[in-house]
């Protein structure tokens, strides 16, 4: 059997408990989304807008749906659950040595098919994703915040 991975300790990094709707730190988490995409929007306001997804319901659902289950199942379930159990317990705050190393990670290999300055951008979240798949000890919170902020955003700016 394998040894539980270890979780965060303290205020921020307590074990929750129960769904992650009913943890007021997700909450939290759901809220910066729209105001992350009002900051984008005031710096630069897209062309078209959301109208462009009842054109392409396929293609939205991949982004908003798919593609960042897949992402949480590969990153936050595999790499990030693998070096749970393998990586010494060091933290810095909140973060655990295997969410910062998940989510370099993460970083990295989008820039495979992002600006690196985009790819700079999903570390922050990358490593709100980690915090909640450590305190929630699993996969749900993580595909919900991914979902949520990949739908807003792409609702608001179209793919290229």
């Amino acid at each position: 059997m394998a040894p539980k991975p270890r979780t965060p300790s303290g205020l921020l990094g307590a074990d929750t408990a129960g769904p992650p709707w009913r943890d007021p730190l997700f909450a939290a988490a759901l809220a910066a989304g729209p105001l992350a995409w009002a900051v984008l929007w005031g710096v630069h306001a897209p062309a078209g807008g959301p109208a462009w997804v009842l054109a392409h319901p396929g293609t939205f659902l991949l982004l908003a749906l798919l593609y960042p289950a897949a992402e949480e199942i590969a990153f936050r379930g595999l790499v990030q659950g693998w070096l749970l159990q393998r990586l010494p317990a060091v933290r810095w705050g909140p973060v655990s040595g295997a969410n910062l190393a998940t989510s370099l990670l993460f970083s990295g290999l989008h820039l495979l098919t992002h600006s690196p300055l985009w790819a700079g951008a999903v570390f922050l979240p990358s490593l709100v994703f980690g915090f909640f798949r450590e305190r929630h000890h699993g996969l749900p919170a993580p595909v919900i915040l991914h979902g949520f902020y990949n739908s807003g955003y792409f609702a608001l700016f179209p793919p290229a």
